[in-house]
C-alpha cells in the first residue's frame, strides 16, 4: 500500500521544521503511555483500597509500603504519583479529544449552515456565536460546569458548549468564500438536496482552517480542563485528574512537597506545548501565507 502524494509530501515538509517533530513525537508517547498506564503504571489510582496514608506525601524515590519505588513521590492520599500522572494525562487527553471532537461537529455544522442558508437564518446563528465569543471560555466553561455539577459528561458539555463558537465562526468564513464559487453554483443548479451540497461539496474545502482550530481546541480543552477541576468543579475526586493532582498538593508548595503540584504541572505544560507546538506547523503547511 503506498502513501498517496499529497500526504507524503506533507509528512516531508512537516518533518523538515525539527521542533515541530520533536513535538509531534513528545505528543505520540504521551498517548502511548497514557493508552498503556494500566500496563505502565505501578499502581492504579482509582483502587482506594490500596492506598495507605503511611506512603502520603513521600518524596521521590521513597520505597513504599508495597514495595516498589515511588519515583515521583506520593500524594497526600498516598498514591504514586508516577501512576496519578499517567491516568491523569490518560483523562486529560480523554476529555480533549471528545469534547473537541463533539465541539467540532457542531461549531461545522453550525457554522457551513449558516452560510449556506444566508439570510435571516445567518444572521441570527452568527450573532448568537459572535455573542458567545464575547465572554472569556474559562468564565463559560465554569458557570456551566457548576451548574450541571462534576462528572466526565457535566464537564463535557460544558467545554464544548465553550468551544464550539471557535469552530462555527472559522467554518462560516471559510464556507462564505466557498459558497461564491463556481463548483458550488454548478451544485446547485442540479436536484442534489442542500444537505448534499454542504457536506459533500462545501465542507470538505472547509476542512483545511478547522483542522488548525481543532488542533488548538484540543489543547485548549486540555488546559480548561485542568483549570475547571484545579478550582473543584470539573471531575470528582476519586478521578485524579492532572488539574486535581495540581490543586491537591497546591497547599503544600510552602512546606517543601513540591512535587506533589510541580510535577503534574511539567506533566500538563509539556502536553499543550507539544500539541501547540504541531498545530502551528499544520497551519504554516495548510496556509500557503504563513510557509516559512
Amino acid at each position: 500500500m503506498t502513501l498517496n502524494p499529497n500526504l507524503r509530501r506533507f509528512f516531508s515538509e512537516f518533518a523538515e521544521n525539527k521542533v515541530a517533530l520533536v513535538a509531534a513525537i513528545i505528543v505520540l508517547a504521551i498517548v502511548l503511555l497514557a493508552l498503556l498506564a494500566p500496563l505502565v503504571a505501578p499502581q492504579d489510582p482509582y483502587d482506594l483500597a490500596s492506598l495507605t496514608l503511611r506512603d502520603a506525601r513521600r518524596p521521590p524515590g521513597y520505597v513504599g509500603t508495597q514495595g516498589y519505588t515511588h519515583l515521583l513521590g506520593t500524594d497526600a492520599q498516598g498514591r504514586d504519583l508516577l501512576s496519578a500522572i499517567l491516568y491523569g494525562l490518560r483523562i486529560s487527553l480523554q476529555m480533549g479529544l471528545v469534547a473537541g471532537a463533539i465541539a467540532f461537529a457542531l461549531g461545522a455544522t453550525i457554522g457551513t449552515t449558516a452560510a449556506y442558508l444566508g439570510g435571516r437564518v445567518e444572521a441570527v446563528l452568527m450573532r448568537i456565536v459572535d455573542l458567545q465569543l464575547s465572554f472569556p471560555a474559562i468564565l463559560l466553561a465554569f458557570v456551566l460546569a457548576a451548574l450541571l455539577g462534576q462528572g466526565r459528561w457535566p464537564l463535557t458539555a460544558a467545554l464544548v458548549a465553550a468551544q464550539y463558537a471557535y469552530f462555527a465562526r472559522t467554518a462560516h468564513g471559510a464556507a462564505v468564500a466557498e459558497r461564491q464559487k463556481d463548483y458550488v453554483e454548478a451544485a446547485l443548479s442540479t436536484p442534489l438536496p442542500g444537505r448534499t451540497v454542504v457536506l459533500r461539496h462545501i465542507l470538505p474545502n472547509c476542512m483545511a482552517p478547522l483542522l488548525v482550530v481543532g488542533t488548538v481546541q484540543v489543547a485548549s480543552a486540555i488546559s480548561l480542563e485542568a483549570t475547571l477541576s484545579f478550582l473543584g468543579v470539573g471531575l470528582p475526586p476519586t478521578e485524579p485528574s492532572l488539574g486535581m493532582l495540581i490543586s491537591n498538593g497546591f497547599q503544600y508548595m510552602l512546606s517543601g512537597r513540591y512535587w506533589i503540584s510541580i510535577y503534574p504541572g511539567v506533566a500538563l505544560i509539556v502536553l499543550i506545548i507539544a500539541i501547540n507546538l504541531v498545530g502551528d506547523q499544520i497551519r504554516d503547511q495548510l496556509n500557503p501565507r504563513l510557509r516559512r
